[in-house]
């Protein structure tokens, strides 16, 4: 289809439009004023209506110009329940195309909501009906995909009740949407990108903020690691592409000041269902003095476990149920370059709050990040990065044959492991990815030395304040899986950027018209292997099914539809293509997908 090769191109331009000459910002506050939603409107039943619309609402107390969903942001949360079918009509009052994702479900292919990929989009003026059975139970959410609209506002969350009763003791849940807000044209934020990558970071090093470091690292490891970044000419502040300089951070649509408020009576068990539905921010929550149990990972049921914080990527989502004894406490979402935050209140009446904990210090990259602590990283004073092979990598579909992995355990493909109970289940885990002379192009310009496991690992900036932090590798599906067919290939993907272009990609590629799909047959169980190559985290999502997570569980992996890549990581998972149709598979961050880090990936029969 013509329209799905230009499609990111005709997204972009439609998404343009809608602002164009009519974006508000703060200063432009006269006129009525639509408040911001202050409680998610839950709507339900066999047939919903969704109006999609320009309103004039008001965020952080200023006046802006949103795209809205029934005229709140975010839009309504949408009530399913397992097992019926359901009509959702969405009607676009706007002069551009719009559309709606039901992001997690799985639906039809042409019910997706993808332009050019799954359907040509809403026509202005007109309405579009979505129909599908709901075959699976849990917390998901809808946005648009069409253009910036998706930071505009176009998103909301989504809740399906089980057919049979769930083994958890709750006696009230809440939904908490996160999200982030900009007063300014999304055009014009990756234009400043274009022009600068490092645009909105306004945390980077100085002379003034050496102190700092040289408290946490000494001073002359201080001195010695900024030597070394900035010999390769990087940065190791840059955690975020798009920060505090110009988000604002909502709970459910409000932000710090106007403070989300969920009350409970004390010794109930409470429920809360986190969505990430930010355009480019991940988060790192955590309610001081509460204990969270994770029962469900992107709707999907888990063993329980018990944390005290957890990051979560844009796009994922992260049930946790929570027993709070006290009078307050502050549910705290923190950005991962702690540029701002998210906040709310859980409290057993209207008025009484908690503190809010104060801003943790700026995480900085590592030589880990860069995929250089395997005894080879470079010293201040190193003439050049000796031992960075960066050789080429196998292409989507071959084998991995090609890649050298050392003399590790558990990484000749033939022979199995048996120095340790789990080993043929950690046998994929073990593996690492080197690179030699391909660093895929111009379009990759951040090629790590080695990557490799890092699913035991927080991420930067987590995992020193004393408390636990939740990780992929403690993920296990709460019911085990069938024993499955054999893998029959590998496909592998290099999540890969140009920061001073602002490209994003796969394999060094941004998509583009002739672009081939990644085909797969029906009922063939694919491994996907994705190695980051940037200095960035990328939350990479697949459309229309669901993908088990490699953490050396086996039939115990948990099943997820969107994982978190982290710097120098090399992570897959297993796919068995039972859902036949195109669908999309790119990295959620808005700005990465709209510059190129997209494929589509169709199942045949």
């Amino acid at each position: 289809m013509t329209t799905r090769r230009t499609f990111l191109a005709n997204s972009a331009a439609a998404g343009g439009a809608v602002l164009l000459g009519r974006f508000v910002t703060g200063c432009a506050s006269t006129g009525i004023v639509t408040p911001a939603r202050r409680a998610l409107v839950p709507t339900q039943g066999e047939t919903i209506d969704l109006r999609i619309a320009e309103t004039r609402i008001a965020i952080a107390g200023k006046a802006a110009m949103a795209t809205t969903v029934n005229g709140g942001v975010p839009g309504p949360e949408i009530r399913l329940r397992e097992g019926q079918d359901v009509l959702l009509r969405v009607h676009n009052a706007m002069d551009v195309d719009t559309s709606v994702h039901w992001h997690g479900l799985l639906v039809p292919p042409g019910m997706d909501g993808v332009p050019g990929v799954s359907f040509h989009g809403i026509r202005p003026g007109t309405t579009f009906e979505y129909r599908f059975p709901i075959r699976q139970s849990g917390t998901y959410w809808y946005h648009s995909h069409s253009g910036f609209q998706e930071q505009t506002g176009i998103y909301g969350p989504i809740v399906i009740e089980p057919r049979e009763p769930e083994p958890y003791d709750v006696q009230r849940e809440y939904t908490i949407v996160l999200s982030d807000w900009t007063f300014e044209d999304p055009r014009r934020v990756l234009s400043n990108l274009k022009v600068y990558g490092g645009y909105y970071n306004y945390q980077r090093r100085t002379l003034a903020n050496l102190g700092d470091e040289a408290k946490r690292m000494g001073f002359w490891g201080a001195l010695g690691d900024r030597f070394r970044w900035g010999r390769m000419r990087m940065d190791a502040s840059d955690i975020s592409d798009v920060t505090g300089a110009t988000y604002t951070f909502l709970m459910n649509g409000l932000s710090p000041d106007e403070n989300w408020r969920g009350l409970f009576r004390t010794g109930e068990r409470v429920r809360l269902r986190f969505i990430n539905a930010s355009a480019a921010t991940y988060f790192d929550v955590r309610i001081p003095g509460l204990p969270m149990r994770v029962i469900q990972a992107d709707g999907m049921a888990v063993t329980p476990v018990e944390t005290d914080e957890f990051r979560i990527a844009v796009a994922e989502t992260l049930d946790v149920i929570v027993e709070p004894t006290r009078t307050a406490y502050t549910v705290f979402a923190e950005a991962m370059d702690r540029s701002g935050h998210a906040r709310g209140t859980l409290a057993t009446d209207n008025t009484t709050l908690a503190p809010v904990p104060g801003r943790r210090p700026r995480p900085l990259l590592t030589m880990a990040d860069m995929g250089m602590d395997h005894g080879t990283a470079p010293t201040a004073g190193d003439d050049d990065m000796e031992g960075m092979d960066h050789g080429k990598a196998p292409a989507a579909g071959a084998d991995m044959a090609g890649m050298d992995h050392g003399s590790m355990p558990g990484m000749d493909h033939g022979s199995k492991t048996t120095h340790e109970p789990d080993a043929k289940c950690r046998q994929n885990l073990d593996m690492m990815a080197r690179h030699n002379d391909d660093g895929h192009g111009a379009g990759n310009t951040m090629v790590a030395q080695m990557a490799r496991s890092r699913i035991t690992e927080p991420g930067a900036g987590l995992g020193e304040d004393g408390w636990r932090v939740l990780t992929y590798s403690q993920l296990r599906r709460a019911t085990p899986g069938p024993a499955s067919p054999p893998v029959t290939r590998t496909i592998e993907l290099h999540l890969t950027g140009n920061m001073e272009r602002y490209m994003w990609s796969f394999d060094g590629e941004q998509y583009h018209s002739d672009m081939p799909d990644i085909v797969l047959r029906y009922g063939e169980r694919v491994r996907f292997v994705l190695i980051n190559d940037t200095m960035m985290a990328h939350p990479i999502h697949l459309h229309g099914q669901f993908f088990e997570l490699d953490v050396g569980a086996c039939e115990q992996n948990p099943l997820k539809h969107t994982v978190n890549v982290q710097p120098a990581e090399r992570t897959s998972f297993v796919l068995t293509a039972n859902e036949v149709g195109c669908w999309a598979f790119h990295c959620h961050i808005l700005y990465h997908m709209d510059t190129g880090m997209f494929r589509v990936v169709e199942v045949r029969r």
